[in-house]
């Protein structure tokens, strides 16, 4: 299932993103969730949700659209994180286009405070 979690500038969760409908491929966007995102829209470094599987994670095309348009309405750029079940991964725009964004792998070690619960919250 796939969870998701904004993170503040500290590198905190500021909402889990666990909406009943998700699934396995897809994490529904609901008024919740972007009213969230609006109220704290000064304290968001980024967002990261979870794809299933191993190896390293990439963004779908629904993805890389959400990340733009997420960035637009905020009037800033953001980090993206895609965790799998042994890997993270970060993606970042790079321009010039609205969807030039650049994947960078990390290695199975990364570890960040949130991406423990993440996995939990992917494996329920």
């Amino acid at each position: 299932m796939e969870a998701g979690v904004l993170v503040d500038f500290e590198g905190k969760p500021l909402f889990w993103h666990i909406p009943p409908d998700r699934t396995a491929g897809s994490l529904p966007d609901n008024r919740t969730f972007w009213e969230i995102i609006w109220a704290n829209r000064n304290h968001i470094w980024g967002f990261a949700h979870s794809h299933p599987g191993s190896g390293v994670p990439g963004p779908s095309w629904e993805d890389i659209t959400t990340f733009a348009g997420i960035e637009i309405a905020l009037g800033r750029r953001l980090v993206w994180w895609i965790t799998s079940e042994d890997r993270l991964a970060t993606i970042l725009w790079a321009g010039p286009g609205k969807y030039d964004y650049v994947l960078f792998p990390s290695f199975p070690a990364t570890e960040v405070s949130w991406l423990a619960k993440l996995r939990e919250y992917s494996n329920p």
